[in-house]
């Protein structure tokens, strides 16, 4: 990690630089999603079952339908994030003469292998073959393309196709009535449980939807945007106003949607309000990690983070694999042993084991960066 001036860079193994404060978001999204897998939330709950420590705890959960929880905005964090490292890797290699064409051909091909790792995940979730396109990697392959397509495109146009792809979700879920499938906003009721039917031949148990693609475009388009912003020459300062007010935006006219009776804030088939209200939070978060790490310099922590970041996607794979298979149970067995001893409750024991867990799978990241092992898609 290096600093110049006011603006705190991190290289990467190709020797582009990188904003620091996007590898730090990044990694911090990783260490929540690593920290679920590990059980730590339903660890937490257990518990704690009530009370103002349960109220924080259940901020670790998805809204059961109509609302949003802090867990709502990791998804869209992901997605925003994504789509800044998209327009960020293709602005260097673009001064570097690589046509659009050509890394056209490395985005196309690392969107097959995302696909690929998000539907075999449902598999090794399920214990045998499925065909379920609901994990956000499988999201994720869909929007890149979409984000990639219009990435040289003015940031007018982008911002105009993001609220268009916001748009055709509304249409979609309004005028697209089926028998059986005809109230827009009732699980397993709507126009995206109908198209899943289709696709999937199947209804998501739990209200998720493979049509999210379309309004989820919008959060990886917003986060060009926001690579485009970063790595611009304006100065520090313009660049978090610019965060600020669009977060602002995108927030009063989310809520106002749901507010108003027009379209319900509801995670698990992306409507519009719900878009708008987590990106504006997205863009929040990221104007204030940016002031911390980018303006300010205050990164002396940040490695903690971003030693996770850099091999996002690895991580990822390895705790929803080998660590929910493997590494939770065998790890319990020992902390179980020695806290057991120690007559620790049940319930604190499950705690414990969930942050060893955690915590040894940090130190398997933070191996990685030591000896400079990246892996990419």
């Amino acid at each position: 990690m290096q600093t110049t001036g006011k603006t705190a860079i991190t290289v990467s193994p190709a020797g582009q630089q990188r904003v620091l404060s996007l590898d730090v978001m990044r990694g911090l999204i990783m260490i929540l999603l690593a920290a679920e897998s590990c059980h730590l939330y339903v660890s937490l709950e257990a518990q704690f079952p009530a009370g103002p420590a349960g109220s924080v705890v259940a901020q670790f959960f998805h809204h059961p339908w109509h609302g949003l929880r802090f867990w709502d905005l990791v998804q869209p964090a992901f997605m925003t994030m994504a789509g800044a490292a998209l327009y960020i890797s293709w602005y260097y290699k673009s001064l570097k003469g690589v046509s659009w064409e050509t890394n056209f051909r490395h985005v196309a091909i690392r969107c097959l292998k995302l696909f690929i790792c998000g539907t075999a995940l449902h598999c090794v979730y399920a214990g045998h073959m499925v065909w379920e396109l609901w994990n956000v990697l499988t999201q994720l392959a869909f929007t890149t393309i979409i984000a990639y397509l219009f990435i040289r495109k003015t940031a007018i146009f982008q911002l105009i196709l993001s609220i268009l792809l916001l748009a055709i979700t509304e249409a979609l879920y309004r005028l697209v009535l089926v028998p059986g499938f005809d109230q827009p906003f009732t699980e397993s009721r709507n126009f995206g449980a109908w198209f899943d039917t289709i696709v999937m031949g199947k209804i998501n148990s739990d209200g998720w939807v493979f049509i999210n693609i379309i309004p989820t475009a919008a959060h990886t388009i917003w986060g060009v945007l926001a690579g485009k912003l970063l790595v611009s020459a304006k100065p520090a300062a313009p660049k978090i106003r610019t965060m600020l007010v669009a977060a602002a935006v995108a927030l009063v006219l989310g809520y106002a949607l749901d507010l108003t009776g027009v379209t319900p804030i509801i995670k698990r088939i992306s409507t519009s309000s719900f878009a708008l209200v987590s990106g504006g939070y997205v863009l929040l978060i990221l104007a204030v990690l940016y002031y911390i790490t980018d303006m300010k310099g205050w990164n002396k922590y940040a490695w903690i983070c971003t030693v996770v970041g850099m091999n996002a996607i690895f991580i990822y794979l390895f705790f929803e694999t080998v660590g929910v298979q493997w590494v939770n149970g065998t790890v319990a067995i020992f902390t179980d042993g020695v806290t057991g001893l120690a007559g620790i409750p049940s319930t604190v024991q499950a705690v414990i084991a969930s942050l060893v867990t955690l915590f040894l799978e940090w130190c398997l990241c933070f191996w990685l960066y030591k000896r400079k092992i990246f892996f990419k898609l």
